[in-house]
């Protein structure tokens, strides 16, 4: 299932949209549904939920990947910047589990992956200026990742939050500019395997865990 907040034209500016994602993966034989969703609005999360039990069996499989990326110096940030990034980037972690659970549990088990940032970490003191909501965001992210997980270790479903590294996609481009220094940062491919990898973990295998897509293969599993 793709995901947007409009199936067939794009708020970002940036090219492609949930219909046309979603028709690249039928073109290769397999099955997609693109619906309108915005992960800040409950009702729309339960509802996309219930469309992909209706129309594809259920949810074996949740990856929380989109965001705000509320960019603002902090002399400068607002409450209203503030709270939008909680309701989109944290929130909506809550409300999608939720939503996916009985699904979940019905099918023996699912695999819950959300991704993260090097933003995250607290060591990381290098981040571009105005990055400080963003950061809090993902690093509440990762506690909600490692927290859920004994949770939910009952019904079989892993929960893992995962940083790709620094990946060069549309949106980072857009927001950095083409004229930034691209050294080192990877395609969003490089990311795939270790999305698959965790896509097939159930409770009994890898969960709990912060793990960093660059260290697959190597660090991890």
């Amino acid at each position: 299932m793709c995901a947007a907040r409009s199936r067939d034209a794009s708020f970002t500016g940036l090219p492609g949209t949930a219909e046309a994602t979603a028709e690249a993966v039928r073109a290769v034989g397999r099955r997609s549904l693109a619906v309108r969703c915005d992960i800040g609005s409950e009702d729309e999360i339960r509802a996309m939920v219930d469309a992909a039990v209706d129309e594809l069996g259920g949810v074996d499989i949740l990856m929380n990947n989109a965001m705000a990326s509320t960019r603002s110096p902090f002399v400068e940030a607002t409450t209203d910047q503030w709270d939008e990034s909680m309701r989109v980037n944290v929130r909506s972690l809550f409300v999608g589990a939720h939503a996916v659970l009985a699904s979940m549990r019905e099918r023996g088990g699912g695999s819950i992956i959300n991704m993260s940032s090097g933003a995250a970490d607290p060591t990381i003191t290098g981040m571009p200026p105005g990055y400080l909501t963003y950061s809090v965001a993902k690093a509440a992210l990762e506690r909600f990742s490692t927290a859920l997980a004994g949770e939910l270790a009952e019904v079989n479903v892993a929960v893992n939050a995962l940083r790709p590294g620094a990946v060069k996609t549309e949106q980072s481009e857009h927001e950095l500019g083409a004229d930034w220094d691209w050294t080192g940062w990877k395609e969003p491919e490089s990311v795939v395997p270790s999305v698959v990898f965790l896509a097939a973990q159930r409770a009994d295998g890898l969960t709990g865990r912060i793990v960093d897509a660059t260290q697959f293969g190597t660090v991890w599993p």
